[in-house]
């Protein structure tokens, strides 16, 4: 059974991508990430000499800013911020640059569904484009029960507004990383089958949301290819610049 979407998709289709990094010039670190008709972009300055209030000196510290499109920010944008902290200080090297801050502006351009994966795959790529030591990127997606109980991937603002249940999965984007080969198993298992981060909102079964992990991962891949092709396509660019 095949759900029916508006701009004729299918149910594991993503929205066509579009990313660039080094956009601002001020700041240490910038990137845009678009998916469809949702752009978000990320901002990295730092890091700066000293932790925020209740944060651990012997550490580097991660700021989140949340810019929405318009108005004040709300209870869902703080919701965001705290989401979006814990899940880039779990992939950072904190140990490096003890005592510092670093702080990720993110500014909302439009939102047309899978805004807060788009903003965490944004500040991915603006925190390597500012040369802040990381453990592996990872990258986001959503994944929507519908009422029928089919699954889809990335959906629109209208797509979400219509769902039963939603869940915001963050995955390791792939097996290569600066730390040592041990380190890219937890108890055995390769980093690239964990997850970093999942956030569900509505009701969903126990079945329903390992099919969304499930989906999610798959859909990891696509994004991670994606992100690399990027990176590398950038990289390439600004050595032919110099």
């Amino acid at each position: 059974m095949e759900v029916d979407r508006e701009d004729g998709r299918s149910q594991n289709q993503l929205r066509p991508l579009a990313c660039s990094s080094n956009i601002l010039h001020r700041a240490h670190g910038s990137a845009s990430w678009s998916q469809g008709d949702t752009k978000v972009l990320a901002a990295v300055y730092g890091p700066k000499a000293g932790t925020k209030k209740n944060e651990n000196p012997e550490k580097a510290c991660i700021e989140v800013i949340w810019k929405p499109k318009t108005g004040q920010i709300g209870k869902l944008e703080k919701e965001y911020e705290m989401i979006l902290k814990r899940t880039l200080q779990s992939i950072c090297i904190l140990t490096v640059n003890p005592n510092t801050t670093t702080s990720v502006i993110i500014q909302v351009v439009n939102d047309d569904g899978a805004l807060l994966p788009s903003a965490i795959n944004a500040a991915c790529m603006a925190l390597v484009d500012a040369g802040i030591p990381m453990r592996h990127l990872a990258v986001s997606i959503c994944c929507c029960v519908a009422r029928s109980g089919l699954v889809i991937l990335d959906p629109t603002k209208l797509e979400e507004q219509n769902m039963k249940a939603f869940a915001y999965l963050v995955f390791p984007n792939s097996v290569h990383s600066v730390l040592p080969e041990g380190s890219l198993s937890v108890q055995g298992e390769p980093i690239e089958n964990g997850i970093i981060t999942s956030v569900t909102h509505g009701v969903m079964s126990v079945d329903d949301y390992f099919y969304c992990l499930e989906q999610g991962r798959a859909a990891s891949t696509k994004l991670s290819d994606f992100l690399r092709r990027n990176l590398q396509q950038q990289s390439t660019d600004s050595s032919k610049a110099g």
